[in-house]
């Protein structure tokens, strides 16, 4: 029995002490999209360097639509690292492609299960996923300023995408969404401070 708050569940009580470990509990999303975008961002020089996670944020809620499971974000994130981790370290293969055609694939199986409905599933991430990739592809091509210009304002775009997908609980599951705006917000600040520091 809590005696100090007689009408509260001691399970209740637990939840409201505060502490970095609670706070961890809840927040293991931000925790995790802080460690990766400083793994994201170690040794960059340029916006091109890091364009394919701007292509990443488009493939894994477009793949999500495509398999109609809010659940298929975690496991599609791990697909688009390691097609991102191929792409760093490996000369000449850019991973933006290989995302598009993977990702491409998923969407017409996802059409062919009916997957055109709801219009802000397939439809409405496709369209996301054309416009991020096609400024993640340009991002390598250009000079060091327009590359960080358009993968900054890609992630950033991204970034409140993930913040009102993480309101309306569609498309990826709320810890995605979660991890995903604090990734794409900490690297487009990384990369705007590359750019122009």
């Amino acid at each position: 029995m809590n005696t100090a708050h007689p009408h509260i569940h001691p399970a209740a009580a637990d939840r409201q002490r505060p502490g970095t470990l609670g706070w961890l509990t809840r927040r293991w999303p931000t925790a995790v999209g802080v460690t990766m975008a400083a793994l994201t961002v170690a040794g960059i020089s340029s916006g091109a360097d890091v364009a394919p996670v701007v292509t990443a944020s488009g493939f894994v809620y477009l793949a999500s639509a495509a398999l109609q499971r809010r659940g298929a974000a975690w496991p599609m994130f791990l697909v688009s690292f390691v097609l991102v981790g191929v792409g760093f370290a490996v000369p000449g293969v850019d991973a933006s492609w290989w995302m598009l055609g993977l990702v491409g694939v998923l969407a017409a199986y996802g059409v062919a299960r009916g997957a055109l409905r709801p219009p802000w599933g397939v439809p409405l991430q496709a369209v996301a996923m054309v416009v991020l990739a096609a400024a993640a592809i340009t991002a390598v091509h250009a000079d060091q300023t327009w590359a960080g210009l358009l993968v900054s304002g890609g992630l950033l775009a991204h970034a409140a995408w993930d913040v009102y997908h993480h309101r309306v609980q569609r498309v990826v599951s709320r810890s995605m969404a979660e991890f995903c705006a604090v990734l794409d917000t900490v690297v487009a600040m990384a990369v705007l401070a590359v750019t122009f520091v």
